[in-house]
């Protein structure tokens, strides 16, 4: 960049220091802008040294005779031509360096061609479009005019075509950098052009050793020399100021961990030129480059240079030199420079965002809006209307009151009836409110989009108390000038503008939206991805009838939160979660990522975690991460848990928040790894499998079976966490198993030592010795085609064999230990049944969660099929989370105390202490334990009804009653009486922790809304245990007077 005006400046009174890449000695502010330190003044002079080409005369000469030989051009005009590429087009000398003689021969004629073909076209424009593309590096050459976004011809697409070929896919091993400008000269009258020239070269980095953070005071890469890093070309053309500047930023970008952009803007003295200077870590968002053009074209607004530098340390920074448009209708720079470094940040959140993308870029995406015309939204306006499209796709209520209708006519206990219905809904939801049908509706209203943006803005936009000393952004003061309306004007006003009933649903979606936003970090000043917290009181009855306490919705460039039928399937997984966590003080919960094509799965989880934090921790950091406008008003702590695809990162995420300055980061996940982190993993001590075993073994001491007498059969294969211990834990008769590989099936039984081999080894069936086969088994792949069974049978497809398995085999126990969810439902139910009308198997204990529909579970019950569902079966996962979480809230970190939970829970020297060893066994007793008083108390009801009560609904109805007591607990005086509390507390907690840590330390350490629900939980399980969903007052009343005394079990 270039050299600042003078040092150090002081802080006016009252004004707070902004620390955000204010390096000593350098950054000021202006004198005539003395209230805003955030805008850096320096002098008017080059950032970057611009290399002399010596040998450019001799060149010349010698292209004039390359250009006559070639004979296209009259001899009288060559040297006129030749003489105003060089001279007059104002081309840097780097493209004279790096070009050859035939290359620069061959631009001239095509310049002197397209100025001919302009002139017999009779047209004022002369395009010029010249590119050489190497594996190299690039130059693109083409006629543009200033503060304009091309909709066609070689401006259209050059930027993005960049960002695609050179600039997203940039890696520290592999990386271009770019310098782009535009020529101080410009094409002949008249109608002169000016042209943008971009020049891509392929770097040459320095191997950077990989840092890590490890442990928990480790902190990363932060410290780095920028000339450490740096590219040779670019430390040869760099001037020191830019270097000082960009190694301020470089290390901004490391000390986040590279979690969103670092956004800087200079004032250039004398003139009103802004610098403006993005730093962010590589590879973590696409088409920002291009996008970045139509934002500063948007204010009117035109660039002269831009450089877009990579680093070793995995590092890029792209600078913009910006200057207004003369004669342009558009806001003063002085003021759009604030709002184009907010908006920057939007950008990098969303920069494909098809509500203000470039006119002439469609996405191939099905139900992209295909943009006809110049955008009509700011980005901020347009980031809203993308966010109000992703909500609409998802909760528009798709069934509406016809659904209803017929459903209060049908009875959804016949199967025929509730089939209807389920394909009814299906039907429903997949046609009624497409992507592209929401799309069109919002494009074609955008000034309803504009009022509800500020309907939004005016809840949530920061009201700073130092607003009014900076300068104000262009969205404050659009927000202080356009008249907001109250929500029943904006209902009218929608009602009056939509042509029809279905663009009305889609806008009263988006106001819905709106008034159940709690809290969003849309306006943070840096960000990685856009979250929401949402009350969840939106959802529409006939669809969702249990409302959940909050819903969580999170955007990013890459990843666009649910599917319409992932919401619906997260719903459902989140419901079965909160009936599971009936005896434990979390409530239950699911979050679904969805990648788009092509995207990397680990970079989606961590810009989805990044945003989520956003909205749990306070911001704290002026420029960075500043105080949100909070609806909620109360503290609020997410659990994540470890599910398909993210076992691997639970330790990443916990020490993210803990980078981020969370004091509950080590309860942040469960899941961890145990010797880094002091996690219980719940595969490696079984933790999920001991619950689902103890209603398998439950029911043979009721029923008198005899374990090794049973023929079983298993979803769930020996290479997963609940497949592997259920094979671990038990000794029956296994006939079949299945899963992700193809099914492994023996009539006469599968050998069991394999099967533990396989088991403790985590390998798929597909690894069995199939000499351990009887003449009658076999294995059949997913690849497999046409394959013959010993019983002659042909399998003409292995996928389609392995999926419809579990209809085949008969057996006396099924354990679905893995599968999608719905595997069994209303429609294919029957399929378990044989011609005689005899199901395949007597009992089924759901361990794999939602295998089985709700209304499949009832038409098995009622056929007499001995049937747990997975709310009771499948806890022993929470149950083991919930006390993982316990471990992390009641254990210090302090490095200046004892360090208890590095010293007790994390592992030395690949080994664990005594008491993690005692705890992880403590775990397993009250896993065993709450099963065993659950299994029990759903065996005594049903037996109470005479049998006429299905398990299902005993289930459902055990966890709906205990939940609502939890809840009427809570808010109950009960938790108030000292006495009781300790005497809940001492028995809740595990005894190896509180004779560690005592009971009075523990009740100092544990945030007082987790105790009482740690109290709540206990005692409306262990009554509800104790005495049935029937419980009277009276029985409460004496189970209440039992809880003061201090005993443990």
């Amino acid at each position: 960049m270039s050299t600042p005006t003078n040092s150090n400046p002081a802080t006016p009174a009252g004004q707070p220091q902004q620390a955000h890449l204010r390096v000593p000695g350098i950054y000021t502010a202006s004198p005539n802008r003395g209230s805003d330190p955030s805008l850096h003044v320096i002098k008017n002079v080059p950032g970057y040294k611009t290399p002399v080409f010596p040998a450019k005369e001799e060149q010349r000469v010698k292209v004039h005779e390359s250009v006559a030989a070639k004979g296209f051009l009259p001899k009288e005009l060559v040297k006129f031509e030749v003489d105003w590429f060089y001279d007059s087009l104002g081309i840097e000398e780097n493209y004279f360096a790096n070009e050859s003689i035939d290359a620069i021969t061959d631009h001239i004629i095509a310049l002197y061609a397209a100025k001919t073909l302009a002139y017999t076209k009779h047209s004022k424009e002369l395009e010029i479009d010249l590119e050489k593309i190497t594996e190299n590096g690039a130059m693109f050459i083409h006629t543009s005019a200033p503060g304009v976004t091309s909709t066609e011809g070689p401006g259209a697409t050059c930027e993005r075509r960049i960002d695609d070929m050179f600039i997203d896919v940039s890696t520290p091993e592999k990386a271009f950098r770019l310098e782009t400008y535009r020529s101080s000269g410009v094409t002949a009258e008249p109608n002169a052009q000016s042209l943008r020239c971009y020049f891509v070269s392929k770097c040459n980095l320095p191997t950077v050793p990989s840092v890590t953070t490890t442990g928990v005071s480790g902190k990363g890469q932060q410290n780095v020399d920028i000339r450490t890093v740096s590219d040779p070309v670019f430390l040869e053309k760099a001037s020191e100021n830019t270097l000082e500047i960009y190694q301020s930023i470089l290390s901004h970008v490391l000390s986040r961990d590279g979690f969103g952009p670092v956004i800087e803007f200079f004032e250039v003295e004398g003139t009103r030129e802004r610098r403006v200077v993005i730093g962010y870590k590589m590879g973590t968002t696409q088409h920002f480059f291009s996008a970045l053009s139509q934002l500063y074209h948007w204010y009117g607004l035109y660039s002269n240079r831009k450089y877009v530098e990579h680093f070793g340390c995995g590092v890029t920074i792209i600078s913009l030199y910006l200057n207004p448009l003369p004669g342009a209708n558009a806001p003063p720079i002085e003021h759009s420079i604030y709002q184009i470094a907010k908006e920057a940040s939007l950008l990098y959140c969303l920069p494909d965002n098809p509500f203000f993308s470039n006119p002439a870029i469609t996405s191939n995406e099905p139900g992209y809006p295909t943009i006809s015309t110049e955008p009509t939204h700011a980005v901020q306006e347009a980031t809203y209307a993308y966010a109000g499209w992703i909500f609409a796709q998802h909760f528009c209520n798709r069934l509406g009151p016809a659904y209803q209708a017929l459903r209060n006519v049908l009875d959804e206990s016949n199967a025929g009836h509730a089939e209807v219905l389920n394909q009814i809904k299906k039907r429903f939801r997949e046609e009624t409110f497409t992507r592209q049908g929401i799309s069109e509706a919002i494009l074609a209203y955008p000034e309803l989009i504009r009022m509800l943006y500020v309907n939004f803005a005016m809840t949530h936009y920061p009201n700073d108390s130092n607003a009014t000393q900076l300068m104000p952004t262009l969205s404050y003061q659009r927000l202080k000038t356009v008249q907001p309306l109250t929500v029943a004007e904006l209902q009218e006003k929608i009602r009056k503008t939509v042509a029809n009933k279905h663009d009305l649903q889609v806008f009263e979606a988006l106001l819905i939206f709106n008034q159940h936003v709690l809290k969003t970090n849309f306006y943070q000043p840096t960000k990685v991805a856009i979250s929401f917290r949402l009350d969840g009181r939106f959802l529409p009855d006939v669809e969702y009838p249990t409302k959940p306490f909050g819903v969580f919705i999170v955007v990013g460039s890459d990843f666009r939160g649910f599917h319409r039928t992932l919401f619906d399937e997260n719903y459902a997984l989140a419901s079965t979660q909160a009936l599971k966590n009936k005896d434990i003080p979390e409530g239950g919960a699911k979050g679904t990522i969805l990648p788009s094509l092509g995207a990397n799965p680990r970079l989606c989880f961590e810009k989805y975690v990044d945003a989520v934090i956003d909205l749990l921790l306070p911001g704290s950091s002026p420029g960075i991460k500043e105080p949100l406008i909070d609806l909620y008003g109360k503290p609020e702590i997410l659990f994540f848990g470890p599910d398909e695809g993210t076992a691997d990162m639970m330790d990443w995420a916990a020490m993210h928040a803990h980078a981020r300055g969370a004091s509950w980061w080590k309860s942040f996940t469960t899941g961890k790894s145990a010797e880094k982190l002091g996690g219980v993993p719940h595969d490696t001590y079984g933790m999920t499998s001991l619950s689902v075993r103890q209603y398998v073994v439950g029911s043979y001491q009721n029923l008198n079976l005899t374990e090794a007498e049973i023929t079983k059969v298993q979803t769930g294969g020996p290479d997963g966490d609940l497949g592997s211990n259920e094979i671990l834990l038990s000794s029956e008769k296994y006939v079949a198993i299945i899963d992700g590989s193809g099914v492994l099936a023996d009539p006469n039984g599968i050998d069991h030592d394999e099967l533990v081999r396989l088991a403790k080894a985590r390998k798929m069936i597909n690894n069995f010795d199939r000499s351990k086969l009887s003449k009658d088994g076999y294995v059949v792949l997913v690849e497999d085609r046409d394959l013959t069974l010993p019983s002659g049978e042909l399998v003409p497809d292995g996928t389609d064999f392995r999926n419809s398995a579990h209809f085949r085999y008969k057996a006396d126990l099924f354990v679905p230990c893995g599968g999608r969810p719905e595997a069994v439902n209303i429609s294919n139910v029957t399929e378990l049944f044989d011609e005689d009308g005899k199901c395949h198997y007597k009992y089924i204990i759901e361990g794999a969660n939602l295998f089985l529909t709700q209304q499949a579970r009832l038409y098995l019950e009622k056929r007499g099929i001995l049937v747990f569902k997975d709310a009771s079966a499948n806890k022993g996962g929470v149950t083991s989370s919930s006390l993982e979480v316990l471990a992390g809230l009641s254990l210090s970190d302090q490095f200046n105390s004892a360090q208890e939970y590095l010293d007790l829970m994390v592992f030395k020297d690949g080994k664990p202490s005594t008491f993690y060893q005692q705890y992880v066994k403590e775990i397993q007793g009250k896993i065993v334990e709450n099963a065993a008083l659950e299994f029990g108390c759903i065996w005594k009801e049903h037996s109470r009804a005479g049998g006429s009560k299905p398990r299902t609904i005993i289930s459902d109805e055990l966890s709906s009653t205990l939940n609502n007591l939890q809840a009427e607990l809570e808010s109950s005086d009960l938790f108030e009486d000292v006495a009781s509390r300790r005497g809940v507390l001492n028995r809740a907690i595990p005894q190896t922790l509180v004779k560690q840590v005592g009971l009075d330390v523990l009740m100092k350490r544990l945030p007082e809304p987790y105790q009482r629900a740690l109290f709540s939980s206990w005692v409306a399980a262990h009554f509800i245990y104790k005495y049935g969903v029937a419980g009277s007052n009276v029985d409460f009343f004496n189970f209440a007077r039992t809880l003061a005394r201090d005993e443990t079990h």
